[in-house]
């Protein structure tokens, strides 16, 4: 073999690396026996950035573009940078291409159920899963925290490790929000955003970020939702003894309709049906009709009151209360009050049920006989 059949094996003329998966975050570039020519050409593309580890050290980080790797300070691999070892540098240096995209649709959820105090159940044990995106924000510090020496990184690696982040952000940031379980799917959004902001600082330590964070579900346990699904149904249904007369009269079709059902049974249960339906329905109309008893009328809704002064509002207050606080010199004719349905804030002393509350004092009483 030439000297220039040699050169040729040695030199490697472009750096580069296309990656077709969809969860490689860092690739190692394979010397496979060859070096780096002095002079040789980095590619790196949109969405890459390039790290150069040399003597076990970061030197350099290359954003996308293309670059000549012929500067004698650049911490680059050569067999060319020293003659008299006959090609064989004693200075090894290594590039590691580092994917900046967005990883999308990456998963996070509960192992365990998390137990939370509910203003309506009680103590209630919810589970929740969702997903979230991640992008390498600084390459430099993701190689020396995270990466190492793996020569392929990928999201599997790290995923645990962000989801550790995540669980116990959730589960303080539901304890706190006190939201009951019935309103979590409207407040998934503001709960997302809240546990996002929460992780984003450890996740810069990593030198990552999350663009987006997610909430797809939040579950109770199946004997909760199984007894919310009977009062909801019990719900729906409203009368129970419309629908038990409804049903009845479907299951006597069914059974007149199937008539060698069971050896003659089917004919036989709806008529027996039908006989104690006509039996039930001939004892009512015998029956006298009771004179319906009209409904009390429901309570009138008693009217409360806000009070504002200095800046502040108070209350609510009942009648009662207000006029206790009038009779004290509390309330006056000037206070500003409103109650639901009022038009804005109006004095108390403007408003007719509340001016009784002002009356004249009486004059004094006549002396003695």
């Amino acid at each position: 073999m030439g000297i220039f059949d040699f050169l040729g094996g040695e030199f490697i003329d472009v750096i580069e690396h296309t990656d077709d998966t969809d969860d490689t975050l860092v690739w190692r570039f394979e010397r496979r026996g060859n070096e780096i020519k002095y002079g040789a050409k980095l590619t790196v593309r949109e969405g890459q950035a390039a790290v150069f580890i040399h003597e076990g050290q970061l030197a350099d980080v290359f954003s996308p573009g293309m670059y000549m790797l012929e500067t004698n300070n650049m911490p680059i691999m050569t067999t060319l940078q020293s003659w008299d070892h006959g090609f064989q540098s004693p200075f090894k240096s290594e590039i590691y291409f580092i994917n900046t995209t967005r990883f999308q649709d990456l998963k996070w959820g509960t192992k365990n159920p998390i137990m939370c105090r509910d203003p309506e159940f009680g103590v209630v044990r919810i589970r929740a899963f969702g997903t979230y995106t991640i992008r390498v924000s600084d390459p430099a510090t993701f190689m020396r925290e995270i990466v190492g020496t793996d020569g392929e990184f990928t999201t599997d690696e790290i995923s645990s490790q962000i989801r550790n982040l995540i669980v116990p952000r959730f589960t303080n940031t539901v304890a706190a929000s006190k939201i009951p379980v019935l309103d979590m799917a409207a407040n998934m959004d503001s709960l997302g955003e809240i546990i996002a902001e929460q992780v984003s600082p450890q996740m810069a330590e990593y030198g990552l970020e999350m663009p987006v964070f997610m909430i797809e579900n939040i579950s109770l346990p199946a004997a909760v939702e199984e007894a919310m699904d009977k009062r909801t149904s019990m719900g729906v249904v409203g009368d129970l003894h419309k629908f038990t007369q409804f049903a009845a009269a479907e299951a006597m079709g069914d059974a007149a309709n199937n008539p060698d059902g069971g050896g003659g049974m089917g004919a036989g249960l709806g008529m027996g049906m039908g006989m104690a339906m006509a039996q039930n329905m001939a004892g009512n109309m015998a029956q006298p009709q009771a004179a319906a008893t009209p409904a009390p009328p429901p309570p009138p809704v008693e009217t409360v009151w806000h009070i504002a002064e200095n800046g502040a509002t108070t209350g609510p207050f009942s009648r009662a209360a207000i006029g206790r606080m009038a009779t004290a010199g509390e309330l006056k004719r000037e206070t500003l009050v409103w109650s639901a349905g009022q038009d804005g804030w109006k004095k108390a002393g403007a408003i007719d049920e509340l001016a009784q509350l002002f009356t004249v004092m009486p004059p004094p009483p006549p002396p003695p006989a």
